[in-house]
């Protein structure tokens, strides 16, 4: 009678765990099929790394990312920067006019980025190329008190223009964000509020990044007119979810 308890126990406990697999699995499939009835590309479902692959790489990194409870998560190295082991990542399709929907969450003293429009250029990291929303716990991070006025803080177009309104929720918490870029405006949106407006390849943008780090890169003072989104490896634990573009 007692092995005959155990059997049954073990059945109704993993019917159970199968049925809220079930049930997970359908709500994503929903929430997929809301997104797309709307105009958008799921570019992230929360179940597949299919679409996405390592920055100058063929394929998707074989360490360092993981999917994981719906989220796709950069596995931090406990290096920062140095220690990255997957490397940066992009959505393997080149996007012009677009608006692009996604949550990130960071660790405690953790460090990544956003990158749009950028371009695959043998030898030349990501950020050459590629205008970035800085991700940042900015309690933490020593980057959040350097840089100018705020502009390595999370939300700004990093190293140029800082958030405001600062509005980023702390490391741990869930940031919802919005990149809208439409023939040269870009705008970043964090949190429900626009934070950020800038407008390539014009005199000002030129002007102002030749007061910048990066006035040396020609990729960057005149950025493509289509490119690819690429999420960064820093070193440290972050998570993304709900990815999702509607191109304009």
């Amino acid at each position: 009678m007692r092995l005959l308890n155990i059997f049954i126990a073990a059945v109704l406990v993993f019917g159970l765990s199968t049925s809220c697999g079930s049930k997970g699995k359908k709500a994503e499939t929903t929430q997929k099929a809301a997104a797309e009835a709307e105009g958008w590309t799921v570019l992230f479902d929360g179940t597949s790394t299919a679409g996405w692959r390592g920055y100058n790489k063929p394929s998707f990194p074989e360490k360092g990312w993981e999917v994981v409870d719906g989220t796709l998560h950069c596995i931090g190295s406990g290096a920062g920067e140095a220690g990255g082991s997957g490397g940066d990542i992009i959505y393997d399709k080149k996007f012009g006019n677009f608006e692009l929907s996604l949550e990130w969450k960071i660790s405690q003293g953790g460090n990544s980025g956003i990158f749009i429009l950028a371009q695959e250029i043998p030898g030349e990291p990501i950020y050459k190329s590629s205008p970035e929303m800085q991700i940042l716990d900015n309690d933490r991070h020593p980057d959040a008190k350097l840089g100018v006025n705020g502009n390595r803080m999370a939300g700004s177009l990093y190293d140029l223009i800082p958030a405001v309104p600062q509005n980023t929720k702390p490391a741990g918490e869930w940031n919802q964000v919005g990149i809208l870029c439409y023939q040269g405006t870009v705008v970043f949106k964090s949190n429900g509020v626009n934070v950020v407006e800038f407008h390539l390849w014009t005199d000002e943008w030129k002007k102002m990044v030749a007061n910048s780090k990066f006035k040396d890169w020609e990729w960057f003072i005149n950025p493509a007119r289509e490119g690819y989104i690429g999420l960064q490896d820093h070193g440290n634990d972050v998570w993304f979810r709900n990815i999702k573009i509607k191109e304009m």
